[in-house]
């Protein structure tokens, strides 16, 4: 691997996120999730909709020499100043299991919301909830649960 690199998004990323969102949610997701499913969430993570997401929570984008081969995002959880959330953690599959997510969430859990709230929640994918739990990140209310939106809730507490 060349020297990776993490920065703020930028709106010029928006097409190589939504990309990178699919291919691994098409690749990695697929043992856990059927693919209407998955094709619902990509549908919904359109370019436009990443560029309104880092509107409003800090995203943050993996890069090797000028490839993206990650993402993530924080903001606050529905207003809150005590509390935050994670969001759209993706590593592209060829990076996955190399460190990159890993990266990511410490990036993530450095930044201000993170830094000000005293749980964080994620809405983890049933495929990453192991890998949350390597970080330290629980079930909700200790009780593994998968919502009507697929996900597992994860949190952690400072």
């Amino acid at each position: 691997m060349q020297k990776i690199t993490i920065r703020k998004f930028e709106i010029k990323d928006a097409e190589a996120v939504s990309a990178l969102i699919a291919k691994t949610m098409r690749t990695t997701n697929v043992k856990d999730y059927p693919a209407e499913i998955i094709e619902n969430t990509i549908s919904r993570l359109t370019p436009e909709n990443i560029i309104q997401r880092a509107g409003w929570m800090h995203f943050y984008v993996v890069c090797e020499g000028d490839t993206i081969i990650g993402c993530g995002a924080i903001g606050s959880y529905w207003g809150k100043l005590d509390e935050s959330s994670l969001f759209n953690i993706f590593v592209l599959p060829e990076y996955q299991g190399k460190g990159v997510g890993r990266k990511i969430v410490e990036t993530l859990e450095q930044d201000e919301f993170f830094l000000r709230a005293k749980r964080i929640e994620i809405p983890s994918s049933i495929t990453a909830s192991e890998f949350y739990r390597k970080l330290g990140y629980n079930y909700k209310n200790g009780i593994k649960i998968i919502d009507e939106e697929h996900h597992i809730t994860m949190e952690k507490f400072r």
